[in-house]
């Protein structure tokens, strides 16, 4: 169960990642992209049991919120 969602999650961090640095209307949207790849990444964390990865994509999930508040919401 946990290859589907690292890939899950590296294919979102990365399409987010194209869709910001193409700085076009859109990315926003990119945002979204990154959050879903922090869930992903979060429940690995979870069932593995690795802080560091836990607190890392804490980080960028509070990251990515705020990226959708500024792009998206504001």
């Amino acid at each position: 169960m946990l290859r589907p969602l690292k890939w899950f999650g590296t294919a979102c961090a990365l399409s987010g990642a194209l869709l910001v640095a193409a700085n076009v209307p859109a990315s926003g949207w990119g945002f979204v992209l990154f959050l879903a790849s922090s869930a992903s990444w979060l429940a690995v964390a979870a069932v593995t049991r690795d802080g560091a990865l836990a607190a890392m994509q804490a980080g960028f999930t509070a990251a990515n919120l705020l990226g959708i508040w500024r792009w998206l919401l504001a």
